[in-house]
């Protein structure tokens, strides 16, 4: 017993004298704070030990991800050369290819023709809305009180998304739900004794036509998108199980429901809801929040959310001090994007990319994508994250795209937003070369005589192999 003691008092005098002479700290053995900063107790659910990554492994390899040596020039030219002579993309096609790391263009043709982008339209209103808000941005549907006492006013903030009584709310991101407005609505109502309301609805937050002169008349019938609104419920549709009908008036819909739902919270709603202002500054009397912005952004470019896109636009029409309407909102994403350094080569119509109006060119797609990986702009990521990723996600995930023999070898390694109009294919994306160089592109065509993506899988896989 004696000499196990005499050791132990031994190694600990070592290790004292080793942390003296190395400067090393208890903290920095156990990671725990220092004794002078406050400890934060942790959420419920977190575990207490520290968590192991693997980042000093992956800091020991040769290079960075996404810093590989460039592809062959000659080589990728060459392939892309030829699969762009395939008639499907018809007589007016524009290519950008843009390495991320240094900004040198790889290839181009027509790079600076703007073009019809279709649904690739998603991927500058999301940057600018990405840019413009912060993503950490939140929409809010609130309940306020009216003029007079009695008297409740349901304020739309713009959340499209916004579940009704009937939806499933578990998928991504997590919805808001009128429900759960009701019942907090309720609640405070009955603190204040109040049992009977009459109850209006605020819609003026976005303002303007509520279809795009560049839609096509069969777009809302056909479930395409809805009319653009403030105030909305499972983006517009008579019942969100189904893409089809869509409301011919969102707001009152959704108001009616919010009554039904207060009922069932033993509030009485007179008969009549109408549409009015809130009043200034009115006390609030419940709310819900959105998902946050980055969550809402990988939504729409993964699933092409049209009522989504329109409503990002229309809220960094908001925030950029312009008319929430599409006029409004496309002057505010274009200055936006200015910002950020493309200055030219965007022409929007609507945000979502229905408007055959709407004209972007492949270089502005192509540097949009390449800000969403730069460390500068770590706001942008979202744009990256949620690009639908080939053979599996989104709108490359149908089972009808990257299935031939020249591109289905390259499922899981692009991913890219989709475009498609009658005539009009469009692909933009990134992917990472076959040594490791990530690089994004755009390819867009908008005379095709039936049906291009094939032909736009295969462009895509050419520069993931290259």
């Amino acid at each position: 017993m004696l000499t196990t003691l005499a050791v132990l008092q031994a190694l600990t005098i070592v290790t004292g004298v080793y942390a003296m002479t190395t400067e090393l700290s208890l903290s920095a053995l156990t990671s725990g704070s220092s004794p002078t900063e406050p400890t934060a107790s942790p959420a419920e659910g977190t575990p207490t030990a520290p968590v192991v990554t693997a980042g000093p492994v992956l800091a020991q390899l040769p290079v960075k991800p996404g810093d590989g040596p460039l592809p062959t020039k000659g080589t990728l030219t060459k392939q892309l050369a030829s699969a762009l002579g395939d008639d499907a993309l018809g007589d007016r096609v524009g290519v950008s290819v843009i390495d991320t790391v240094t900004g040198e263009q790889l290839y181009a043709a027509g790079a600076d023709t703007a073009l019809t982008p279709a649904s690739t339209t998603k991927i500058i209103t999301c940057s600018a809305a990405l840019a413009s808000l912060g993503p950490d941005t939140r929409f809010s549907t609130r309940v306020v009180q009216g003029a007079t006492p009695g008297a409740v006013v349901l304020v739309g903030g713009g959340d499209p998304l916004l579940a009704g009584p009937s939806a499933k709310r578990d998928g991504y991101p997590a919805q808001a739900g009128l429900a759960t407005l009701a019942a907090r609505t309720a609640a405070t109502l009955k603190s204040r004794g109040v049992q009977k309301i009459t109850l209006s609805y605020d819609t003026t937050l976005f303002t303007g036509p509520a279809k795009a002169a560049g839609w096509k008349p069969n777009y809302i019938p056909d479930g395409e998108v809805a009319p653009v609104y403030a105030l909305t419920m499972d983006v517009g549709r008579q019942d969100p199980r189904y893409r089809a009908p869509r409301v011919p008036n969102p707001p009152q819909y959704a108001a009616d429901a919010f009554a039904r739902l207060l009922a069932r919270q033993g509030i009485k709603v007179a008969k009549t809801v109408r549409p009015a202002k809130a009043p200034a500054g009115a006390a609030e009397l419940g709310r819900v929040d959105s998902a946050p912005l980055y969550a809402l952004v990988e939504h729409t470019l993964t699933h092409s959310d049209n009522d989504m896109a329109e409503a990002l636009m229309r809220h960094v029409a908001i925030k950029e001090g312009q008319q929430a309407s599409f006029a409004g909102g496309a002057k505010a994403v274009a200055d936006v994007m200015r910002r950020l350094g493309i200055t030219q080569g965007v022409s929007l119509d609507d945000g979502s990319g229905l408007s055959i109006r709407n004209r972007i060119s492949p270089n502005a797609l192509a540097k949009a994508i390449a800000l969403s990986g730069s460390a500068a702009h770590p706001g942008l990521h979202a744009i990256a994250s949620g690009m639908p990723i080939a053979g599996f996600s989104g709108t490359l995930g149908n089972g009808r795209r990257f299935v031939g023999r020249d591109s289905k070898g390259q499922v899981g390694l692009v991913r890219a937003k989709t475009g498609t109009l009658n005539h009009v294919n469009t692909l933009a994306g990134l992917a990472t070369t076959k040594d490791g160089r990530l690089v994004t592109y755009a390819f867009m065509a908008d005379r095709v005589p039936i049906n291009a993506e094939p032909v736009l899988d295969r462009l895509a896989a050419i520069v993931a192999r290259s």
